[in-house]
């Protein structure tokens, strides 16, 4: 499916696509067929060939004790993970890890409707989690560059964002020169209380000598925290940044395996003190194998606080509730349909509650509702 950056259809999308997902079981619950949605979180291309080759086939031809739970009355997602990655070698993460993990969410989805409680009430319960909070932080991602009319654009968007209740925005910079990003950044943080609500996220365009520029011009600001500085496996060139940059700094968004998470960590020279980690479930080959890097990264003395996930959807929001994590993303007026938490989702001094409804709660959004709908 195409999925674009801009709310305004009239602005080109860069032909970026996803994939979406529709697990169908034979359980019926109020005389309707169950069945489980997904899609392939945003900011990488479709999944589709690698899930109708390789993936989807394992699953289609799986024994139901290779894939439900010992009592055999719902999906087991993660056995189903393990069916999903039969034959599959280690490392060569690329884009196999968002296959899979497109098709977790969608058996997620179906599992905690045959539950019949909301996804992350459903992981509290898989994971043995007690006294959960469905109250999570969240904050609002988009600011990306508009072809005319820029910075004025652009604070008409942090405005709709601060009117629908956020509290904290992400803005795109990198892409033009330095001076002119301080002006957009000037321009987004005027409209908020101050500039340490305001994140900004170079999508990995600086290369190590602009690193240094762009962090050195940006201290001063005391921004929320600077994100995607330079090529996600450049792990030299974050290390420099963060010993000459004293704010908080934001990586993980394009590495997708606890392998990779320990690579980061090792020589990235981030600070568990202070820094972000933005690893996607959905990027890193679904939930089972982003709770090994949680408890990889735990065991290293990150506090489950520093996780905020990228993707800007419900999925993540219900991974942040069961797992205690510090928030997440949402991108309330990008990447339509799948980003966004609903028709009525409220968010109120930017905190959102996921939807009471069993699964992830997909159906509570109208147009994401009728697009999964044309995959049956």
């Amino acid at each position: 499916m195409p999925i674009s950056r801009y709310a305004d259809p009239l602005v080109p999308s860069g032909g970026l696509t996803t994939s979406m997902v529709a697990v169908v079981t034979d359980v019926i619950r109020d005389g309707k067929r169950i069945v489980g949605y997904g899609s392939a979180s945003i900011g990488r291309f479709a999944q589709g060939g690698l899930i109708r080759e390789r993936i989807a086939p394992r699953l289609l031809a799986a024994r139901d004790i290779d894939i439900t739970d010992e009592a055999g009355t719902n999906l087991d997602p993660f056995r189903a993970w393990k069916v999903m990655m039969t034959g599959e070698k280690p490392g060569g993460h690329g884009e196999r890890c968002v296959a899979v993990g497109t098709l977790d969410m969608a058996l997620w989805d179906a599992a905690a409707k045959i539950a019949g409680v909301p996804l992350y009430r459903h992981l509290g319960d898989r994971l043995c989690i007690e006294n959960i909070s469905p109250r999570v932080s969240v904050y609002a991602g988009g600011g990306y560059y508009y072809t005319s009319d820029d910075v004025a654009r652009l604070t008409d968007e942090v405005r709709r964002f601060t009117g629908l209740g956020y509290r904290h925005v992400k803005i795109k910079i990198g892409g033009v020169p330095l001076q002119q990003d301080l002006r957009r950044i000037e321009a987004a943080a005027g409209l908020l209380p101050d500039a340490g609500r305001l994140a900004v996220d170079a999508i990995y365009a600086y290369t190590r000598t602009t690193s240094i520029e762009a962090a050195a011009a940006l201290l001063p600001l005391g921004l929320w925290w600077f994100e995607d500085i330079c090529d996600p496996l450049d792990f030299e060139t974050l290390a420099t940044v963060a010993e000459r940059y004293a704010g908080p700094i934001a990586a993980g968004e394009a590495l997708f395996s606890a392998a990779e998470a320990n690579l980061l960590d090792r020589h990235g020279g981030l600070r568990s003190d202070r820094d972000i980690l933005l690893f996607d479930p959905v990027h890193c080959y679904g939930l089972p194998d982003y709770l090994h890097i949680v408890e990889l990264l735990e065991s290293r003395g990150w506090p489950r606080t520093a996780f905020w996930p990228h993707g800007g959807h419900l999925f993540c929001l219900h991974a942040a509730a069961a797992l205690g994590l510090g928030g997440a993303e949402v991108n309330p007026l990008c990447f339509q349909p799948f980003g966004g938490y609903g028709d009525h989702a409220i968010i109120s001094e930017g905190v959102a509650i996921p939807p009471e409804i069993p699964g992830i709660g997909f159906e509570a959004k109208q147009d994401l509702r009728d697009l999964f709908a044309t995959l049956r």
